[in-house]
């Protein structure tokens, strides 16, 4: 079994009260995701994402900017996982505080490309290259995210979009597409890793 696999199970296994079995909590989920556990990875997004995409919701309301702010957000949690500092405060608490700062900073860059364009239309209305310059600008991640799902495989990206732009569970999607839950994480797993690749981060 491997390494990673193994520290998964040994939190699973490791009873915390005597007579029933213990899960792993968000805390001993992103210590392992620090370490690149990408099984731990899984199961922190399934007990997290409800909670992350209300917040997000909450704060953006455009449905297809929420979702994107959503897939910008569990990426940097699989990226930034190793600065999490459980002595300053819990992994739902540090987890929920990086989406509250991403969707506020999705929320002011809309404000303020709103109010670019507002001000160029009334400098000068015949100066339409310049108001396409803006919203190019204005939305070059949501455009690098698109270019990189175009990079997965169909399989991969099939997944990747319910899960991640639809909302849905890993088991959700599997009986969705008709599919085994663990062809499901497969895809998952192997997707997220490619989108990472792609977008240029590194953990």
């Amino acid at each position: 079994m491997p390494k990673r696999e193994q520290s998964l199970q040994t939190l699973q296994s490791t009873p915390r009260d005597v007579g029933r079995p213990a899960d792993p909590t968000a805390d001993d989920l992103l210590a392992l995701v620090a370490r690149g556990d990408e099984a731990a990875f899984e199961r922190l997004y399934d007990l997290l994402s409800g909670s992350v995409f209300g917040l997000i919701r909450r704060v953006v309301r455009d449905q297809a900017q929420s979702e994107e702010v959503f897939q910008e957000v569990m990426l940097e949690v699989w990226r930034t996982a190793t600065r999490f500092d459980p002595e300053r405060g819990s992994a739902n608490t540090w987890v929920l505080t990086l989406t509250h700062r991403r969707a506020v900073d999705r929320v002011r860059s809309a404000q303020a490309a709103t109010h670019r364009e507002d001000r160029a239309a009334r400098l000068d209305p015949a100066r339409p290259f310049d108001e396409v310059s803006e919203q190019v600008n204005g939305r070059l991640e949501q455009r690098q995210v698109r270019r990189c799902l175009s990079f997965l495989t169909e399989l991969q990206r099939e997944s990747v979009l319910l899960s991640y732009y639809q909302g849905y569970s890993y088991p959700e999607v599997a009986s969705l597409l008709g599919i085994p839950l663990g062809t499901v994480k497969t895809r998952m797993r192997d997707g997220l890793i490619r989108l990472r690749d792609c977008m240029g981060v590194t953990g």
